[in-house]
């Protein structure tokens, strides 16, 4: 079925299905197509190029080339389709992908033999190791290493949340932003025992900063990894590493000036999950001494003293069977047990530094207990204890929940959990390893898992800085470096198998390698030229800032529908092409979908982070609006002349 176009320009795809040269006029592909963009080291191909020569094909927002093709019209429908279902939501995002790709191959604007190559693709590549990769920088415990001389100094709001803040946006650029997210909840939990600030204080900004960290590095937030696929697509050449930092380093440090002060926009009086429910202070583990242990020797008032005094020997048990309360100079020995009580991350830091080995399963009298929020995938969201037979099936006891900070009036057993809800579970060791992440609950205090790895706790992190390192100096491509350090992190046992599959946000990667033909699909039709022609009418009179401003903020505002991955797949191309028809650069458009997409700082379902903050902090819907519709602002103000001056507009 021929394809019409809206240029005089004919992209055409070869037999496997990726683009081919531009058929147009001989000084045009190098003059008007490469307008605006950096020198690159190979031939660049440009599916949306232009000649500089050519007027722009509009009437109105019409196009002169005459009435929509029926693949064309296909091609449209399958994305209305696709975003109502999006918007309805009774439909998982991703099985909503997967019909969307279904209907291209059933309509035929999906060859067949491309139809799963999106499951091939860098980009879900990348994404999946920098997943495994943040989950284990997690879960190593070294970025809280590192806090903890800070932490003590960390006495009133005004100085936790800066700080907190600062931590989670320079974790961001490192790691993906949930991941960075979820390293520092418990710092800032144990700051809220220690002095008494409220969590609602700090957690919503911390998401925030997360979100806006993300956008320094290519691996810090979805939206970047697929925006340099795009990318790679228009210009031949995706996006680098750091190509994300001048941008992205502007918008965080005004982001962060401002969380440090914004935070006073948030409602007063929400209440934190510990003050609707019990609150569990301390936590006991069996610890053995082993031989050659760093405390054998020593008095008990001695490994106390190790974290002045916040964690106590409760019990000692020798030769097995004999147990004993013991007083400040009593004598550890090589082979003693001891029950310590106290702070989860002192009891990690405390095991480390003793030396100590977490006893086994067998003879462990004492319950570990662990706090999670549920998650929109969880099983337990929409559905009761009882009926999810958590003792049963997992040996797991529900203790507590919280809910936005709401007091729950009925029995536990029977109430109906949603995502959000702060559970407090009880059980051995083994049965919450094992069940969190079947249940999709995802621990704030993960001591049970993470207790006794402190003997590895760097190598994520300098395997990690290592792969980033590799793709800054060119050594490899970024999907490599990442692959390899997850293949690493996995052959150090930084990760268990089951943690590992865990990690990975499998209904994400089925969404990526699902719409990626589809996405596809719409460009070779000549839609996107279509949508692009449209959106020229709409910006024809604007300046270049303001049909960037606008593109930025029509991608804030599909995300929170759309999901952030799913915006750029649909938005990246489209963008390129209204920039080629304005005579301006790609990348800059490209840029402001990429910075849009990241950043809903307007409604707590536009991101994960902002859910996953939403049951601890007490938080209501609103809420969001008070200290997000500022920082929209300033993302406005200050990303759309920042990305216009790291990226011109105009050719050069």
């Amino acid at each position: 079925m021929a394809v019409m176009v809206a240029a005089p320009l004919v992209v055409r795809r070869g037999e496997n299905g990726q683009p081919a040269a531009a058929v147009a006029s001989a000084g045009a592909a190098t003059q008007g197509g490469a307008a605006g963009f950096r020198p690159l080291s190979r031939p660049r191909m440009n599916r949306y190029a232009q000649p500089a020569a050519t007027p722009h094909l509009l009437s109105g927002t019409r196009l002169r080339g005459g009435p929509v093709t029926l693949d064309q019209a296909l091609a449209f429908g399958i994305l209305s389709v696709t975003v109502g279902l999006f918007l309805w939501g009774r439909i998982a995002y991703d099985l909503v992908a997967l019909l969307a790709l279904l209907a291209g191959i059933v309509t035929g604007i999906i060859p067949a033999d491309r139809a799963f190559s999106g499951f091939a693709d860098d980009v879900v590549v990348i994404v999946a190791s920098a997943l495994l990769v943040s989950a284990a920088v997690a879960r190593s415990g070294a970025v809280e290493r590192l806090m903890r001389p800070v932490l003590p100094y960390l006495k009133t709001t005004a100085t936790q949340v800066p700080v907190l803040a600062g931590a989670v946006l320079v974790a961001s650029i490192f790691t993906k932003n949930i991941g960075a997210l979820a390293i520092f909840m418990p710092v800032a939990f144990q700051l809220t025992r220690r002095t008494g600030t409220s969590a609602s204080s700090l957690l919503m900004p911390m998401a925030f900063a997360s979100l806006i960290g993300g956008l320094i590095t290519m691996t810090g937030t979805s939206p970047n990894i697929i925006v340099a696929r795009v990318r790679a697509e228009v210009t031949g050449q995706p996006f680098g590493m750091f190509d994300f930092t001048p941008v992205g380093l502007g918008i965080a440090l005004a982001g962060i000036v401002f969380l440090a002060f914004g935070w006073r926009l948030l409602p007063r009086g929400r209440r934190a999950p510990s003050d609707a429910g019990p609150a569990i202070e301390d936590y006991t583990i069996e610890a053995l001494v082993p031989e050659g242990a760093a405390i054998a020797g020593s008095d008990v008032a001695a490994l106390e003293a190790m974290t002045e005094g916040r964690v106590t020997v409760a019990s000692i048990i020798r030769e097995r069977f004999r147990r004993f309360v013991p007083t400040p100079g009593w004598t550890i020995r090589a082979g003693d047990v001891l029950l310590l009580e106290g702070d989860p991350e002192e009891l990690e830091r405390i095991v480390a530094r003793a030396g100590l080995r977490l006893a086994g399963e067998e003879g462990a009298e004492e319950a570990n207990v662990v706090e999670g929020v549920v998650t929109a995938e969880s099983p337990l969201a929409g559905s009761t204890a009882a009926r999810s037979r958590l003792q049963q099936r997992f040996g797991l006891g529900l203790l507590a929940v919280s809910r936005r900070g709401h007091r729950i009036t009925q029995r536990l057993g029977t109430l109906r959990l949603r995502a959000g809800d702060v559970l407090i579970l009880r059980g051995s060791a083994a049965a919450i390893s094992d069940a969190l992440g079947e249940l999709r609950v995802l621990p704030l205090t993960e001591r049970a898992i993470t207790l006794g790895r402190s003997r590895r706790s760097w190598l994520p992190l300098l395997v990690l800085l290592a792969a980033m390192g590799l793709v800054a100096l060119h050594v490899v491509p970024v999907a490599i470096a990442f692959f390899g350090a997850a293949v690493v992190l996995l052959l150090l046992r930084t990760l268990s198998k089951h943690e590992a599959y865990d990690a990975v946000e499998w209904p994400v990667l089925v969404l990526l390698g699902a719409l990626i033909p589809v996405s596809e699909a719409v460009q070779t039709t000549g839609g996107t030229d279509l949508i692009a022609a449209w959106l020229e009418g709409m910006v024809r009179y604007l300046p270049p800032l303001g049909a960037l401003g606008l593109m930025m903020a029509i991608a804030m505002a599909v995300t929170p529908f759309l999901n952030n991955a799913a915006t750029v797949l649909m938005m990246g191309p489209i963008a390129a092409s209204l920039a080629q028809r304005l005579g301006l650069s790609p990348d800059a458009f490209l840029m402001a979908v990429a910075v849009g997409a990241a950043c809903d700082f307007l409604t707590p379902i536009g991101h994960q982070c902002n859910t996953l903050v939403m049951g601890p902090g007490g938080y209501r819907f609103g809420d969001y609006a008070r200290l997000g519709a500022p920082l929209t602002a300033i993302v406005l103000v200050v990303g759309v002349p920042l990305i216009a001056l790291v990226w011109p507009l105009a050719g050069r």
